[in-house]
């Protein structure tokens, strides 16, 4: 476990295979290799930096929710802005910009390679995007009870889910080529096939709050689950078996450059689970 102040939330792999993650309350984005920890802080503190991802320009990408805008930071820690409203979501489009969602502004958006910006409705608060296997952009509608399906040129479809109030949040592209994602308000984890097929598996422990979902080298899934402080992981079949965590409050989650799974707790740590 590697102990790390200001409540670490988003937490990737860089191109340079360090550990980058955010610290939402600190206000920083922070940088782990080879044992040593070191972090940027930003200005000003108060931006609230969540997710944080790997883009084009061989650089991290973050968020600043309270902040309104996107980061973009170097492995040297040269920092670059661009304006957004109440951004969250990230990630690389099949186009080579990057998309974002905009969760209370209710839009998604490109942001292009020379820093222009464009942006089309996603009305239901969206949160999480990934790109999926048919290159459209797939993101979650925590609000809408739904899951958002955007292609290149903006036409958007639209899938309910069948449980009520589900609040769905991480996404992400499975082995499988289907988009798996969490119910944050069910306790459940969510499977739709690019054909629009929807599929719900529910949690031993439905109040458990499933936060973040990546895909694992092993070919299943994993997710945290805030609620808990365990680390879950379902099979393609849907078969789901747990892992307890040593700290409290895991938020998001990727797999290292040593092949084991790491994970952001808010508590104050990145917490290492080997497969």
């Amino acid at each position: 476990m590697i102990q790390v102040s200001g409540s670490p939330y988003g937490l990737s792999l860089g191109p340079d295979g360090a550990l980058w993650f955010t610290t939402v309350e600190a206000g920083a984005v922070g940088r782990y290799h080879d044992g040593a920890v070191q972090t940027y802080p930003l200005d000003p503190p108060g931006g609230q930096p969540t997710v944080i991802v790997p883009g084009p320009g061989e650089s991290m990408w973050f968020s600043e929710f309270r902040g309104n805008r996107i980061g973009r930071i170097t492995a040297a820690g040269d920092l670059t802005w661009f304006p957004a409203e109440s951004p969250y979501g990230l990630t690389t489009g099949p186009d080579g910009a990057l998309w974002f969602t905009e969760l209370q502004a209710d839009r998604i958006g490109r942001l292009a390679g020379d820093g222009s910006i464009t942006r089309y409705p996603a009305a239901g608060m969206p949160s999480m995007i990934v790109t999926g296997a048919d290159d459209a952009l797939w993101y979650t509608l925590n609000q809408g009870n739904a899951i958002g399906r955007t292609d290149l040129t903006g036409a958007t479809t639209v899938y309910p889910l069948p449980t009520e109030q589900a609040m769905p949040v991480g996404i992400t592209r499975g082995p499988d080529g289907a988009l798996w994602f969490v119910e944050i308000g069910a306790g459940q984890i969510g499977r739709i096939g690019v054909d629009g097929e929807i599929t719900e598996f529910p949690l031993p422990d439905r109040a458990a709050k499933p936060h973040a979902i990546i895909a694992g080298p092993d070919g299943a899934l994993w997710f945290t689950e805030w609620a808990t402080s365990r680390l879950g992981r379902i099979t393609l079949s849907g078969e789901i078996t747990e892992t307890e965590l040593a700290g409290a409050e895991p938020h998001g989650l990727t797999v290292g450059p040593d092949g084991a799974l790491w994970v952001a707790m808010e508590s104050g740590s990145l917490e290492r689970t080997p497969l």
